[in-house]
């Protein structure tokens, strides 16, 4: 999951994104407001769809109920190096504790502020096979959030998912770093 140069991400959408915005980003993800993308071809076409469908609902201008699209990024640059970057090798407690801050702001408020400097956070997804965990886990089923015994319970039930990656690049300097590379339309 290592950021280096040359790396190809995949960004799925309802649209094209060949100029990436972080205002137009949503917040409360994963690992926060930025732009997401995944070394997976396969999960970037399935989200796309998602999107799409999602876009549809929402009455999207440019949302089409038949196709989306996934663009392709590479990782360059001379500034790269020069990125703050976090990485969670495996959905382990301080994975869980990141998705949790960022999700719920009130878990772990002092986290957030701790990640704020990372320009780029990458990590495996919190898809929605675990999102069902993740909830149970802020609801408080496995015990008190934020003690050994309820992040020992979550992170056994995620870790028989073969959870893939993401990458999110949360600043401007980060997003400088990512070519264009294309896109292709997905069909619904």
């Amino acid at each position: 999951m290592q950021l280096r140069e040359g790396l190809e991400l995949y960004h799925g959408s309802y649209t094209k994104v060949p100029n990436p915005d972080l205002g137009k980003c949503a917040r409360f993800k994963d690992f926060g407001r930025g732009f997401y993308l995944t070394t997976s071809l396969e999960q970037a076409r399935s989200f796309s769809k998602l999107s799409a469908r999602k876009a549809v609902d929402r009455r999207v201008p440019d949302a089409d109920s038949h196709k989306a699209f996934v663009s392709r990024f590479v990782v360059e640059g001379t500034d790269f190096k020069q990125l703050r970057v976090l990485e969670f090798e495996d959905a382990d407690t301080a994975w869980l504790r990141c998705v949790v801050a960022h999700r719920r702001r009130r878990s772990f408020p002092e986290l957030v502020e701790q990640l704020a400097p990372f320009d780029v956070i990458v990590g495996k997804i919190a898809n929605d096979q675990t999102n069902i965990t993740l909830a149970l886990y802020m609801d408080g089923v496995f015990g008190a959030v934020g003690s050994a015994e309820a992040e020992r319970a979550c992170v056994t039930q995620l870790l028989p998912n073969r959870l893939r990656d993401q990458y999110c690049f949360r600043s401007e300097r980060a997003l400088k770093c990512l070519r264009f590379a294309g896109s292709e339309t997905v069909w619904m």
